[in-house]
């Protein structure tokens, strides 16, 4: 998926923002989980801002080794290392005058963040081997899917880069809290894997429909992605069937889901443990609301902000 593609209100909101910030110079930490489409957002930036006649550079700090990663992104000149047989432009140089996404930047070791750092205050990279700096203009925008708050405390993340990074903070809200953009992008795969297969056009049966919206989709849209593109190349017919929806893993997710795990949120438990006594009262609000010790209206409150969030 290239576009950002969406009708939910939440994420409306988050590109409109994205788009107000897209020229300015400050730095962009964009947070969500795996698979909520933090590059796309990005990429999406990169596009609306003055430098997108320039390039949009890229790496995951995840992916590449830590040896490998100082020189992919600050270049090297001949005779740096063993094997360093003519001098390499880094990424920051090759990025000069555009954006560069720093994807997973958790990832990153200690000792190049400090020389992020430079890059962000001083605005110049330094080859291995070099001697003299390289000014360079380039716009970061940054991506994680973990809290660098958490990792600052535990000095696996550094302060002074944090708050250089998180200028403007935009967070990528996960499938399960857009539900309308659930059968929206499904309508959309459906579409894009129909063409690419060269298949007549399918659709979802109601019985299918409510299945894909069941789900807490804990890889998000790439996940979404990969269960339509798989419906699509098994289904027998026009329409996509119930049992032509295969989700890995979904029951013992949903046993798992009906039951107190460690490392829950509070609001995770609270939501599971309202559920289970409306399940033990038969659905009866009054009694349930009793044996909680709360009033009826902060149960019925609390139901209308589950339901906001996710499907029953």
């Amino acid at each position: 998926m290239e576009i950002l593609y969406t009708i939910d209100p939440q994420m409306k909101k988050i590109l409109k923002m994205a788009e107000n910030v897209a020229s300015s110079r400050a730095s962009i930490l964009i947070y969500g989980e795996s698979g909520t489409g933090k590059e796309l957002l990005a990429r999406f930036i990169h596009s609306k801002s003055t430098r997108s006649d320039k390039r949009f550079c890229a790496i995951n700090c995840a992916a590449v080794p830590e040896g490998l990663l100082e020189s992919e992104l600050f270049g090297y000149e001949r005779g740096a290392f063993t094997g360093a047989d003519k001098r390499k432009r880094g990424l920051f140089e090759e990025a000069h005058g555009g954006t560069f996404l720093l994807d997973e930047i958790s990832e990153m070791p200690l000792l190049l963040q400090a020389k992020l750092l430079r890059v962000l205050q001083e605005g110049e990279v330094q080859r291995l081997g070099g001697s003299e700096p390289i000014k360079v203009n380039v716009r970061i925008i940054a991506t994680t899917n973990k809290k660098l708050e958490s990792l600052v405390r535990q000095k696996q993340f550094r302060e002074d880069l944090y708050y250089r990074l998180n200028v403007i903070p935009l967070e990528v809200p996960p499938l399960r809290q857009r539900i309308r953009d659930i059968e929206f992008l499904s309508k959309i795969f459906i579409e894009c894997s129909c063409r690419e297969n060269g298949l007549p056009l399918k659709k979802l049966s109601p019985a299918a429909r409510k299945k894909l919206l069941s789900w807490r989709w804990p890889g998000n849209i790439r996940e979404l992605q990969n269960v339509i593109e798989r419906s699509v190349l098994l289904s027998r017919s026009d329409t996509i069937l119930e049992e032509e929806i295969l989700i890995q893993d979904q029951e013992s997710h949903r046993k798992k889901e009906r039951s107190l795990q460690p490392g829950m949120t509070v609001h995770e438990a609270e939501r599971l443990l309202i559920l289970k006594t409306l399940e033990f009262t038969g659905q009866n609000r009054t009694q349930a609301a009793h044996l909680l010790g709360i009033s009826v209206r902060t149960l019925r409150n609390k139901l209308n902000e589950y339901k906001a969030q996710e499907v029953l």
